[in-house]
C-alpha cells in the first residue's frame, strides 16, 4: 500500500512548525518512507506571543486561540501545497498541534490547532489530537514517536531527540517477534530534561534567537554550584515513563538559572553540560562494555556543535558513539513520524504503545476529521 501524507509538528522550542509530505510504502508490515518536500514556517513575532501567552488566557479566549490557529494552519498547508505542486496528491494531514497544557497525572493534554479548521481550509481528511486517548488510559501521552522510530528506522536501537525537550527511545534488541508491538517490555522512551527551549531563552539575552553552533556556550565556563542545583532536581530521580511539559523548563529551569546571576556564556555553557549529563544518565543502564552502542540524534539540537560535542564527550565513557542522519531526518524527523501515526490511525491500528507511555494498554488515537468536498 502506498500513502501520501502531510505530517505537521509545533514544537516546544517554537521555532516554527515543520512540514513534511511523505510517501508510505507498506508491504507485508515493512514500512518505507521518502520525504518529497518540506519546509520550516517560522512563527511571526504576533503567533510567537500568541502561543506563549495562551496558557494565561480565559478559557473563552484560549478555545478562540485554539480555533483560530488551526484555521493558520490550514492556510499554512494549502500554501505549501501550492509551493511544491501537490494538489491532488495529498490524501491525509496528520497534525500535532502545538502543546499548552500537559498534566498527565490529571489525565490531560491539550494541543493548539483545531482539526476540524484545519479540514475545513483543505478540504483534506486530517486527523489531530494525537495523544488524548493514550492520557484517557493513565499514559503520560509522551513521547509519540517511538512506534514511529521502530516502524521507520529498524536497524537502530537508541533515539534521542533534541527539541524544545531531550527525550529518548530505546528499542530493546533481540525481540523480533512477528506483531510484537504489544510487547509490554519492546520499547523504552521518555523526556530526559528541558532543552533547546531553555538554550533558545537565553539566548535571548544577546538578542539572539538561538545560540547558533552552540558559539556563546563554548565561549563560557561551567558554573558547578549551578550544574548540581539543576542536577539534583526531583524529575531525574524518577523512574519512567515520564514526561514534561513545557513549563519545567521556561517556570523552573530557567528561573533557577537566573537566580544564580551569571553571564550568557556561562548560563548556557552550564545548561550544555547538564542536558549531556542528563542525557548520560538516562542511558547509563544501558551501558554495554563489550559493545560500541550507537545513539541516532535528531531535532535542532543537532546542529549545537558544541552541545553535540559534550553529549559525545559523556557517552564515551560508557561505550556510546553519535550517529546524525541526514538533514531532512534531523529536521523533520517528527513530522514525518506525525505523518506516519496519521496513517496508523486511519488503518486503524496501533498510534501509541503503553510500554511507552505507562498507559493501561496500546491505543489508537486520533480525531479524524473528514473535510473531503461532496
Amino acid at each position: 500500500m502506498v500513502y501520501n501524507v502531510i505530517g505537521l509538528m509545533s514544537g516546544s522550542s517554537l521555532d516554527g512548525v515543520d512540514i513534511a509530505f511523505v510517501e508510505f510504502t507498506e508491504t507485508a508490515g515493512k514500512w518505507n518512507y521518502e520525504i518529497k518536500c518540506a519546509a520550516c514556517i517560522e512563527y511571526s513575532n504576533e503567533w510567537l506571543e500568541k502561543l506563549k501567552s495562551a496558557i494565561l488566557l480565559s478559557a473563552k479566549d484560549y478555545q478562540l486561540l485554539h480555533t483560530d490557529f488551526g484555521h493558520f494552519l490550514g492556510r499554512m498547508i494549502n500554501e505549501f501545497i501550492d509551493k511544491f505542486q501537490l494538489h491532488h496528491k495529498v490524501s491525509l494531514i496528520a497534525s500535532h498541534g502545538h502543546t499548552t497544557f500537559h498534566i498527565p497525572e490529571k489525565r490531560m493534554t491539550h494541543q493548539l490547532g483545531d482539526g476540524a479548521a484545519i479540514s475545513a481550509e483543505t478540504k483534506l481528511p486530517v486527523v489531530s489530537d494525537l495523544r488524548s486517548l493514550d492520557i484517557a488510559f493513565s499514559g503520560q501521552g509522551a513521547p509519540i514517536v517511538p512506534l514511529g522510530e521502530k516502524l521507520l528506522f529498524p536497524d537502530y536501537h537508541y533515539f534521542l531527540n533534541i527539541g524544545g525537550i531531550a527525550n529518548i527511545s530505546i528499542i530493546e534488541k533481540g525481540n523480533d517477534k512477528e506483531n510484537s508491538l504489544a510487547n509490554q517490555n519492546e520499547i523504552i522512551a521518555f523526556d530526559i530534561c528541558a532543552a533547546n527551549r531553555v538554550l533558545n531563552m537565553l539566548a535571548t539575552e544577546k538578542k539572539m534567537c538561538y545560540d547558533e553552533g552552540g558559539k556563546l556556550a563554548s565561549a563560557g565556563k561551567i558554573n558547578e554550584d549551578l550544574l548540581q542545583k539543576l542536577n539534583s532536581l526531583n524529575y531525574y530521580s524518577l523512574p519512567y515513563p515520564k514526561s514534561l511539559a513545557n513549563s519545567f523548563g521556561t517556570d523552573i529551569i530557567y528561573h533557577l538559572i537566573k537566580n544564580f546571576d551569571l553571564s550568557t556564556e556561562d548560563s548556557l555553557c552550564t545548561y550544555a553540560e547538564h542536558i549531556a549529563l542528563q542525557i548520560k544518565n538516562a542511558l547509563i543502564p544501558f551501558f554495554n562494555k563489550s559493545e560500541l552502542q550507537q545513539v541516532v540524534i535528531t531535532g535542532g539540537g543537532a546542529f549545537n556543535q558544541f552541545l553535540i560535542q559534550r553529549i559525545q564527550t559523556n557517552l564515551s565513557e560508557i561505550n556510546f558513539e553519535i550517529h546524525i542522519p541526514e538533514d531532512d531526518v534531523v529536521i523533520y524527523k517528527e513530522a514525518l513520524i506525525m505523518a506516519l501515526l496519521g496513517t496508523l490511525r486511519w488503518r486503524e491500528q496501533y498510534t501509541v504503545l503503553s510500554s511507552v507511555t505507562g498507559a493501561t494498554q496500546n491505543s489508537i488515537g486520533g480525531a479524524i476529521w473528514l473535510g473531503t468536498e461532496a
